[in-house]
């Protein structure tokens, strides 16, 4: 399937819009592939595509791509990777490329003993080598920090955003904070300081990043329970970091959301995905949590059914698209 990508102008750029494709980070850091782990199939790749899909996130684990710090990457696994970029950019689609390890790599926190900042730059200038001039890549510099406190965490993404940009990948780099990025957590007092104070020392000389921000619906925010009882307080979390941003030039990108097929989780999936389509000026746009051929019954599975769609893609269906059209967002 041929691709031709449409140009646009730096300030119409398309919403990156879709979902998660899960997968490729199943199965720890350890075990063989097609047992303890996969990557999307075409079937998958090409329902994003059916549903006006613009982006996915492709979570992966960076000691599978890395197994040594400072050392090259795996041949199978960079291939496996290299080859769902290339089927999913085929039809349309932008690829987040998202190391899932929260902060972590081989049990040990980012900024601790040898995964050292350095070693977190170096990982980044390879992968980034590889993918610079393709702007249907963006860099997620990690999933969900944790454990750690914003200023520890600061060191490793400054370090890492750093590196693409010396790699000469002037791709769009998303930039999460601690306490799983939460935007509930945004503000929170951490040692040193809140996200919202720390992170605005991020500096890029290509001007070309956004925030990564998740949040869920539930009882915690964690996105571990069935039902959905803090729609208000979720979406409450939204506005106060727009604000933020809006008084900071910032943009934001929503990198995962998602609840059960529960009503108050399917009405606060139509309120979020809402307001991050009327909101495009700052938020470049989103991806709901999770599709992925091996989730089974988890309650929060996006992935049809044979050709049938979960309750929750259904309600998110219409916010895929501006009337029909491409949506575009401000990417600067």
């Amino acid at each position: 399937m041929a691709f031709t990508p449409t140009l646009l102008s730096a300030q119409e750029q398309e919403c990156l819009r879709g979902v998660n494709v899960s997968g490729a980070e199943f199965g720890g850091y350890q075990g063989e592939y097609g047992q303890k782990y996969i990557y999307p199939s075409d079937k998958t790749l090409d329902w994003a595509a059916a549903r006006h899909m613009t982006a996915i996130r492709l979570p992966f684990r960076w000691e599978r791509l890395q197994p040594r710090l400072f050392d090259g990457f795996d041949a199978a696994e960079l291939e496996r990777l290299k080859d769902t970029v290339a089927r999913a950019n085929a039809r349309g689609l932008t690829v987040i490329l998202d190391p899932h390890n929260y902060a972590k790599y081989r049990d040990q926190k980012l900024g601790s003993g040898d995964v050292s900042p350095e070693a977190f730059a170096d990982f980044w200038k390879r992968l980034a080598s590889m993918f610079a001039g393709n702007d249907r890549i963006v860099f997620g510099l990690m999933n969900e920090p944790s454990g750690i406190t914003a200023m520890s965490w600061f060191d490793s993404a400054q370090a890492g955003l750093s590196a693409i940009r010396e790699a000469g990948a002037q791709n769009l780099v998303l930039v999460p904070g601690t306490i799983w990025t939460g935007a509930s957590h945004w503000f929170e007092a951490q040692e040193g300081g809140s996200n919202a104070e720390i992170l605005q020392r991020i500096s890029d000389p290509s001007d070309n990043f956004a925030f990564e921000f998740h949040q869920y619906m539930d009882a915690d925010f964690s996105g571990t329970n069935e039902t959905c009882p803090r729609v208000d307080d979720a979406l409450s979390a939204l506005e106060d970091v727009s604000k933020w941003m809006r008084n900071n030039d910032y943009r934001g990108f929503l990198g995962e959301f998602g609840g059960t097929s529960a009503p108050e989780c399917l009405n606060g999936l139509m309120q979020m995905a809402g307001y991050m389509n009327r909101n495009s000026d700052i938020w470049i746009g989103w991806s709901a949590w999770a599709a992925g051929e091996w989730w089974g019954k988890y309650p929060l599975s996006l992935q049809p059914v044979g050709s049938v769609d979960k309750p929750q893609m259904r309600v998110l269906l219409p916010y895929l698209t501006n009337a029909g059209q491409v949506p575009l967002c401000n990417f600067r």
